[in-house]
């Protein structure tokens, strides 16, 4: 590489990011230096490439740079610092320390200027996808022959092990399958992973892989910046997704350990970052910034504004007010236009035939509303009806993905013009729970349709009835599982969702419910729990969701000829419930009486109110869905038996006809 003036100071650019690194791991004695040291040339080239305003990190039209080693974070809170982002030389000292700016991992919401949160590794692959998805779909919906108003490229920094996990496989897979040419994949790689060598445990061929998939495929030299630069400028005119495979040394810089694993996960130590800055001439005071790299980098933000500034006034121009009036729509969506469907005379209906009608009455009033299922949706009930595929129609096909159909539709939800919906059988979201755990960690609004909801599933047998997994879901913070106990019920879930910004669960059945008549207060559903039906001096409280709900209904009639007189609590939302104040919750679960808890799950999270359960301590069985409610206990019999022993009443058969 010839060392020209400008790559003179790219130099000192790369090496003000790799001793910022060093020093931000030193100080906090924890954290990885390797990835950041490596990767400083690509870093400072591509800064001269990337379109973004630190003033404003929500510009619409702005690149999207994506982070997917999250755990090379000392990387990217130093070009947010020095790019001019909200981001102190004080709160780099503060690296990994409680309550700082800049924790372990990059957070979204938390750090300005962070993109998306990441950190399990290839989540950041997906989520570029999701980015570049939501993208394509809002150009073809404000973009016109004579202005694009998108024209944005997203951009990921991956490495080694984010190209071993799996779910970056699914996602490229179907990233080169829809040519998103606005994606630009940079590869470190380095070749070295936490044990070492990646050769001990991967052998494959990245690039034909990746051609394979139906990607351009370039090599680089990750430190020559003149390779850099031409291989970015290259990018821009693409037809397929690109990969940059970038060879790169980790630790780069760091004396006798660069290339080594241990630079990976550990601190250099004092003597190494010395040592280092003094053979590559630069002072040896820790935190150090060049005043001239400073400054170079902060062109950033005059470069940002006036794009920005361009870009707005692009917008505003005359011709363009379908295009401004779409935009508008896609970024303010008014939920009051949607037409919820009526089910009060539907008599009884599966709760996935009924969410599939009311996603389509959300879809025809809000523009930006999108989704699709990992090829499921004639059985989620998901497909929008006559508004045609991505990318310029609404219905999303993921194949067979589910794991980065999260993370795909968490980076769409935070692109700021779609507001997303995935799917698959509610047993199968086990393939995508570290994708539901980062959009409850990030309170991202997306929503998460699972159906085929427990045993009801019946015939398919006990790897296809989920038991255990609506507890789990349940247990993650900021995540609302909704489990609706019929059509109407469905409604007033959506309502409620909707106007909360975090992510929703639906958990929804296959067998048919019965659309209930008693009165109920739906206004109380956006507290999670309500009583269904009120006994005068109650001393018994059944709590059901979903289909027991109904099982719980005929109990409690039948509970009342042996003196028990039972109040009847649904629970389309446990989640929200919990977060009720003390007096509305022993309003809707009196205290002062015995509560058995009846759901076809394990179910443990009801101890919080019930003295009993009736749920699942085993998986399921192949067989019709009504054998299979009756063998494990979800009878009326079985309730009358339970609330029996809970109120020390002896049982005796009563007559179970109509009640």
């Amino acid at each position: 590489m010839v060392m020209t003036e400008e790559n003179i100071m790219r130099k000192r650019m790369a090496n003000t990011i790799r001793f910022l690194a060093a020093d931000m791991v030193q100080r906090a004695n924890s954290g990885h230096p390797g990835a950041p040291m490596g990767l400083a040339d690509i870093a400072v080239v591509l800064s001269e490439h990337l379109n973004h305003n630190p003033k404003n990190p929500k510009w619409l039209n702005r690149d999207r740079l994506v982070f997917s080693g999250g755990h090379g974070s000392s990387l990217i809170y130093s070009l947010l610092h020095l790019w001019g982002y909200d981001v102190s030389l004080e709160d780099l000292k503060e690296f990994r320390q409680l309550d700082s700016k800049t924790p372990g991992h990059p957070e979204y919401g938390h750090t300005d200027g962070v993109e998306i949160t990441t950190g399990p590794l290839g989540q950041g692959v997906a989520n570029a996808v999701g980015f570049a998805m939501a993208s394509k779909y809002t150009a073809n919906q404000v973009n016109s022959e004579t202005c694009e108003l998108i024209d944005h490229k997203v951009y990921c920094l991956c490495g080694d092990g984010d190209l071993q996990e799996g779910i970056s496989y699914e996602a490229c897979s179907l990233a080169g399958h829809l040519k998103l040419d606005n994606l630009v994949l940079i590869y470190d790689s380095n070749a070295i992973t936490i044990e070492g060598d990646t050769s001990i445990a991967w052998s494959e061929d990245v690039e034909g892989r990746f051609i394979a998939q139906g990607w351009d495929v370039k090599k680089i030299n990750g430190h020559c910046y003149n390779d850099i630069d031409e291989v970015l400028n290259d990018v821009k005119k693409a037809k397929k997704p690109t990969l940059i495979i970038a060879n790169t040394i980790i630790g780069r810089g760091a004396m006798e350990l660069e290339g080594s694993a241990s630079t990976h996960g550990s601190p250099l130590g004092d003597d190494i970052i010395s040592a280092s800055k003094i053979k590559e001439g630069f002072p040896d005071e820790k935190f150090y910034i060049p005043e001239d790299v400073l400054i170079r980098f902060r062109c950033a933000i005059d470069k940002g504004e006036l794009l920005e500034r361009q870009w707005i006034h692009l917008h505003k121009q005359a011709p363009l007010v379908e295009q401004n009036v779409a935009m508008d729509k896609l970024l303010n969506p008014d939920f009051s236009d949607i037409e919820f469907p009526d089910f009060s005379d539907s008599g009884s209906m599966a709760t996935r035939d009924s969410n599939g009608k009311i996603l389509n009455a959300i879809a025809k009033a809000i523009p930006s509303f999108i989704g699709g299922s990992a090829d499921l949706a004639p059985s989620n009930k998901t497909e929008l009806k006559n508004m045609g595929d991505f990318p310029k129609g609404r219905n999303m096909h993921f194949g067979i993905r589910e794991h980065s159909m999260g993370a795909i539709t968490n980076a769409m939800a935070l692109y700021g013009t779609v507001i997303p919906f995935n799917a698959t059988f509610f047993v199968f979201s086990d393939y995508l729970k570290p994708s539901v755990r980062i959009a409850s960690l990030t309170g991202i609004q997306n929503f998460f349709i699972w159906t085929h909801d427990s045993i009801g599933v019946g015939e398919d047998g006990p790897t296809h009835e989920p038991i255990e997994h609506i507890s789990q879901f349940r247990a993650l913070p900021n995540f609302y599982v909704w489990r609706p106990a019929d059509a109407t019920e469905n409604v007033e879930a959506w309502r409620t969702a909707l106007s909360i910004k975090a992510p929703h669960g639906f958990v929804l059945s296959r067998q048919k419910l019965q659309t209930l008549k008693p009165k109920r207060d739906f206004g109380e559903i956006s507290n999670g729990a309500y009583i269904v039906k009120e006994r005068k001096d109650a001393n018994f409280t059944l709590m059901a969701s979903g289909s027991e709900l109904m099982l719980a209904l005929q109990s409690a009639c039948h509970l009342e000829v042996l003196g028990i007189k039972a109040n009847v609590v649904s629970v389309p939302c446990l989640d929200l419930f919990n977060e009720q104040d003390r007096e509305y919750k022993e309003r809707v679960v009196n205290p002062n009486t015995k509560v058995l808890a009846v759901e076809a799950g394990t179910a443990t999270e009801y101890y919080r109110y019930a003295d009993d359960i009736i749920g699942m301590d085993s998986f399921g069985a192949s067989a019709p869905a009504d054998l299979l409610f009756e063998k494990f206990g979800f009878t009326i019999e079985n309730v009358m038996r339970r609330a029996c022993s809970l109120m020390n009443i002896k049982y005796r058969e009563v007559n179970l006809g109509k009640c």
